[in-house]
Parts: C-alpha cells; structure tokens; sequence
C-alpha cells in the first residue's frame, strides 16, 4: 500500500484520503488535525523513509551498530553520546499537551502502519539495516536536535577558536575589536593551561553533515499599507545545506473542517515548520542565540574545584558502543552542573566543561508550540504560541489576515551573570559566574505592528527588539539591509516584486568595500573590469571572481599577516563554517579607517598588498568558480554518476552577502553549502503559497519525483499550492 496518486485510509473509522498535487505534493484530507498527523507518518514515511530512519540511527548515537563498523560511524556515535541531547525524554512525554500528544502518538502511527504493510527500501537492504519501529521519542529527539546541529558548526567552534587564538597570544585588545561583546577581562594565564579538545574529527563530521541543520536563512513581511492587495505579503527563504539529496524539507498540505494548513515539514517530525493556515502565516530564520557556554574546570584524582578549594565528584555515565562487528566500546563521560567535561579528571589539568541551555527538561515546548499553529488566527496568538520553543531558536516572522504583522524569538538562554559575555570559558570555581536560571521569554526580541510596516531578518544581531542580549555572534546584516533596500522602491509590492528579490544578485557588501578598494586599483586590464563592475554575482560576471580574489587576499594580510597566520585564515574560509557565519565581524574592521589589527600600517598599505595579490589570480567566469554537486544523503558520490543517485555539477547562484547567498566551503573533507533550500511567498488575501525548492518530493531515486522541483528552483518559477 503506497501513495502513487490517490490513496484512501482509515483510522478509528475515520477516513482520510491523500493524493498528489500535479507537482506531487502529498496532499491530506482529513476530519481532524490528529488524523492528519497519522496521514502525514504515513508520507513521511513513503517518500522520505531513508532521510528519517538515517537521521534517527545517526541522533540516538548507533550509526556503526546499525550500519557500519566503519571509523567515522565509531566517532559520531562518540560525540552524541557524549552531548546526551535528551536526559530526561520521559519527563518531556509526560509535558506536552494533551492535543500535541496525541498527533505525536497518530504520526507515529502512521509511520510503522506504512512500514508493516511495505517491503524495506533497497537502501538500507544493502547495508543490511532493518529499522525498528517508530517511536513517539524518535520525533521528539530529531525536533530537539535540529536546532542545535547549527551551534556545533556556527558558536560552538567560533567559542573554540577565542580559546585557540588567546593560547597563541593574539592580543587582548585585537580579540575585543574582532569580537565587541566580550566584556570580562581575558585571563591568559589561565586559559593558556587549558586543555581543548575537538568536538569532532574529520571523519565523525562526514556524517554529522548528514543531520538536518538551520544555519542562514531570510525572512520578511510587509503589512497591507505596502502591498497591492491590502493585506500583507510574507515570504520565507531558509538557507540550509542545498547540495544535499533530497531536501530537507518535505511540503504537505492538509486540509481539515475549516482549515488549510499549507507548508514545509521535517521527516521523522511532525507538524508544518514553515507555511500558513487559513488565517496565520509564519516562517523562520536561525537565530543565532548564545545557547552553550564552556566553563574551566580544574580536574585531579578525578574530581573537581570548587571556591572554597574543596574537590567534588563527577557524575560518572558510561556509554556502550557497540558496532556492527559485535565489538564493545567503552565511553566514560564526566558531568557536573557546567556540563559534560572533555578530557580525563583522572589526570590533573584544566579541561572544559560544556552545556547546552536546552539540555535538560527541554524539548516539549517545542512541539507544544508548533503543533498548535493551525489553531492561530492572529498575530498575537501565533506569538504566543512561538515563544514556546525552547531547544529551537528561531527568528519567526508572521502575518495574518486581520492586517497584522510581527516577529518572535524562540529559543531558551541561560541568563548569566553581570558582565559575562559567554563567548570566554571562566573558571567554575569562581561562584560570581554561576547561572542564573534562564532568561524569561518575555525578554526576548518580539515586535508587533512595527511603524516601518516591514519586518526584515536575516540573521543579524537582533538584540535591540528585546530586553534580553540573546546574540553575542551574528551574520552581517548585509541580506537584510538589501531586501529592506529593495522593500522601499516600490509604493505598493505584489507578489512578483518578492519573488525578484529572492533572486537579487546584488551585494552591498561589494559596495561599501570597494568605495576603499576602486581608489587603489591599478591601471591593469583586471582592474577596469572591476572598475566596471556592477556589484551583481552573476554566472558569467569577471567583475565578481576579481572582487572575490582581491577581498579574500585583503583578509589573508589583515587578519593572517597581521595576527592569525595566513594558513589558518585560508583554513577558517575553506575549511570551516566559521567564516561564512561571522565575516562581518572581520569585515567590520576593515571598515575602520584605524584598527589594532593593522599593526603600524595604514589600511591603504594593506589593502593595497591584497589588492596587488588578487589581481595576479586566474579569472573566471564566477559561476565557473561555483560548481556544485547534489549528493545521495547515503550514496552521494560513492556511485557511478550514471546511475543518477547525485545531480548536477550545478553553478550555485550568489555570495555570502547576496540575498541567496550561495556559500561554499568544506566540511570534514566534504563540500558543503549555504543556500535557500526553500522559497516561498504568500499574499495574505488568498490562502495559496508560492513555492520551489531545491530538489524533490521523494528520496527514491528511481521516483519522477526524486529531483522534480530543482528545475524551477533555478529558474525562478515557483508552483501554487
């Protein structure tokens, strides 16, 4: 029993009959919301079975047990074991409301009665995997996780390098210019006896990047004094991994008495993330929200200090790994109130202690919020309902049809103390810097009605619409100053106008460096190109490749001559997502006419030295700089190409501070990207989304549906739900 083109089942007598939209969207009809959570286990499971039940072996740490013995598998089972993402799952069942519950329980449903009455996919065959039965907590994990997948790439290891860079004496005052929201004073001394682990190897994170990730995305509104119908028009754009198949968002529509729920979900998890009901439209953006901190412990005879210089014992876990060739790994884990320790307490030294704020008694929230957005009419409603989420830290803009617009942050932050910038581990014994509990919701970032009549977020900092700082490390605000720029043109937006900015090419980025760069420039054929540049990323443009080279070697003598060394920043913008999350803040300094960071030296000088180093690189059409593969979740680039199992090369479109942005670096030896995984637009005054997205509805490789959208996800034609 498989969803082709129109399906009808039955539960609890009820009927609900799904069926395929002309672009093979699963489409839902159902006499209750919790029915169509059991219709939607079952697509789930019928189109994406391979994305959930992977992403739920990797998540619950038994990847080389139920897959491969293989080193990598071995090493990300290490890590989630270690990071212990849900202690206390139980209490989090017993937490969600009733009518939450309850979709949980149908979805999971639906799921295992799609499993019983079909064969295994040939995937999991060939490594001679057999999934379990779903389970309410398997859900409950991957919407707890999806949040804090970004954190590892984004503050986790920007937290590590602070470390790294004061360990190798760059000094106090160029760390505080780079990074403006430390406050605390740096204390060397101490820091330098720190012992830093990595929290993954190269090869646990060419499995980790199969994990759903929220990493950069756009997202803005306008109200009805702006818009040709009246009403406000929303649109969503979240940038996720987009060289990836399939997708990680799976649309659905549902339609119950009264109700059209219209949207993006994530298999294994249910509910509609992104999207619109009758009434309510909202989508997200990441946040950026501190939500880990690191503290020092000082360790010996397997304990550790506290003030009064009395040593305490760890809470000891014990993890048993075991592979798929029956051999048994022990792991031991040390834990306090700051988190699980790295390093061995056994052996006298100073280690960090790492905690995530959603770690314990977290994750209910999240669905308690989600799972009732069907229920909102207004903006207000859907606020409240969005505040909820606390593993989630998600920038949430939202319209409805009264006219309304406003934004809301989720998310849950401890609440340090005075001066604590959370971006220095400080010593655990010291109790001055001990938690506070958690900030209240009501301090964070909401607005509702602003006077501007536009709503913009795009990652940057956002601490001024609240009362809480939840951001210390932000994305340059780059995205959301062009779409505001572009928001302001017209006197009344239609739908077309939006979809043009999500194709704009342009970067203001571009534009504030080269009012610096242009005076420089030689009289040289590659410089008249650039002079003539018109600060669009497009495929064919050389005006972009040398923009590209001559900014790129700028950093290297700024940032690697002047402090880093030259081969760490070319690892920082190649190797790691570190830079394409926070190159403002490096940019920020070669705004400034005097800077720590230039030594003795003038800006001019040193932005003439990458100047006369960029221009002595090849040059290229910049799309051919861009090429792209889209690659099998399981199988990517293991198989002949002719096969089919990965699309493309493809020339991804745009750069860090376009509005597609359109980033790529590697991951743990594995190209990955930066780009919108899913666009869509909704005018408020009919329920209908316009939508593409960058792959397909199935994960089957051999479905006409496996890549049926990413033609017009190129192109710039969006389907109507």
């Amino acid at each position: 029993m498989k969803l082709k083109k129109e399906l009808l089942l039955k539960r609890n007598n009820n009927e609900i009959k799904i069926k395929r939209t002309p672009n093979g969207i699963p489409e839902i009809f159902a006499n209750n919301i919790v029915d169509a959570a059991f219709a939607t286990g079952f697509v789930h499971a019928n189109d994406r079975q391979m994305q959930m039940f992977l992403t739920r072996v990797l998540l619950k740490g038994k990847a080389s047990e139920k897959l491969s013995d293989e080193k990598g598998l071995v090493e990300i089972d290490k890590f989630i074991r270690r990071m212990n993402f849900f202690p206390s799952i139980d209490k989090e069942v017993e937490r969600l409301e009733p009518i939450v519950k309850k979709q949980l329980v149908a979805y999971t449903e639906g799921v295992n009665y799609y499993m019983q009455n079909n064969k295994g996919i040939f995937d999991f065959k060939l490594l001679g995997y057999k999934p379990e039965k779903w389970d309410l907590k398997d859900s409950l994990l991957i919407s707890k996780v999806f949040g804090f997948i970004g954190l590892v790439d984004a503050q986790m290891a920007m937290e590590k390098l602070i470390v790294q860079m004061i360990q190798n004496d760059i000094e106090e005052d160029k760390i505080k210019e780079l990074f403006p929201y430390i406050s605390e004073k740096i204390d060397y001394d101490l820091i330098k006896k720190v012992t830093v682990e990595n929290p993954l190897t190269p090869d646990a994170l060419k499995w980790f990047d199969k994990l759903p990730r929220f990493n950069a995305s756009n997202n803005w509104v306008v109200s009805g004094k702006l818009t040709e119908s009246g009403l406000p028009i929303l649109c969503g754009d979240p940038h996720l991994e987009g060289n990836r198949l399939p997708n990680i968002w799976a649309e659905l529509i549902i339609n119950i008495p009264d109700n059209r729920i219209t949207g993006v979900t994530v298999p294994g998890s249910v509910g509609v993330i992104l999207g619109r009901n009758k009434n309510v439209a909202w989508t997200a953006t990441y946040t950026f929200m501190d939500m880990l901190d690191y503290k020092i412990e000082h360790c010996k005879n397997g304990k550790y200090k506290r003030e009064n210089g009395e040593y305490h014992d760890f809470k000891i876990r014990k993890e048993i790994i075991k592979t798929k060739k029956n051999r048994l790994i022990e792991e031991v884990f040390y834990e306090n109130e700051n988190g699980t320790l790295e390093g061995n307490p056994q052996k006298e030294g100073y280690y960090l202690a790492f905690k995530w704020s959603a770690q314990d008694d977290c994750g209910a929230g999240d669905y308690n919020g989600l799972l009732r957005m069907h229920e909102a009419k207004t903006v207000k409603e859907a606020q409240k309902l969005l505040s909820m989420p606390d593993a989630s830290t998600f920038n949430f803009v939202i319209a409805d049809t009264e006219g309304n617009i406003g934004y809301q942050m989720s998310g849950r932050m401890f609440k340090r103390a005075e001066g604590v910038s959370g971006l220095i581990p400080l010593p655990a014994w010291e109790s001055k810097y001990n938690y506070q509990g958690y900030e209240v919701k009501a301090n964070l970032p909401t607005l509702y009605n602003p006077d501007e009549n536009m709503i913009v977020t795009a990652n940057q900092d956002l601490n001024k619409w609240g009362v809480a700082n939840p951001i210390n490390l932000a994305m340059a605000s780059y995205r959301a100053d062009r779409i505001t720029e572009l928001l302001k043109i017209k006197k009344k937006i239609n739908i077309n106008d939006m979809k043009k900015i999500h194709y704009d090419l342009f970067s203001i980025q571009a534009r504030k460096l080269m009012q610096y760069i242009a005076p420089l420039l030689p009289d040289s054929a590659n410089a008249e190109i650039l002079k003539k540049w018109d600060l669009n990323y497009d495929h064919n443009s050389k005006g972009a490749t040398i923009f590209e080279n001559i900014y790129i070697n700028i950093l290297k003598v700024v940032f690697g001559e002047n402090g880093f060394g030259v081969s760490v920043v070319e690892h920082l913008m190649k190797e790691t997502s570190m830079f394409n999350d926070y190159y403002g803040n490096f940019d920020n300094i070669l705004f400034k006419e005097n800077s720590v960071w230039y030594k003795n030296t003038s800006r001019e000088e040193l932005f003439k030295k990458g100047i006369e180093a960029g221009l002595k690189e090849i040059v290229l059409p910049y799309g051919e700089t861009r090429k792209v593969l889209l690659a099998n979740l399981l199988f990517g680039r293991k198989l002949p190409k002719f096969l089919g199992f990965d699309y493309g090369p493809i020339s991804l479109p745009g750069n860090r501070a376009t509005i597609p942005q359109g980033q790529i670096f590697n991951s743990g030896g594995r190209i990955t990207t930066f780009t919108p995984s899913y666009r869509f637009v909704t005018d408020m005054v009919i329920n209908k989304m316009h939508t593409n997205m960058l792959g397909g509805v199935s994960d089957r490789r051999f479905s006409k549906l496996y890549t049926n959208d990413i033609k017009n996800w190129f192109e710039g034609n969006y389907k109507t739900l």
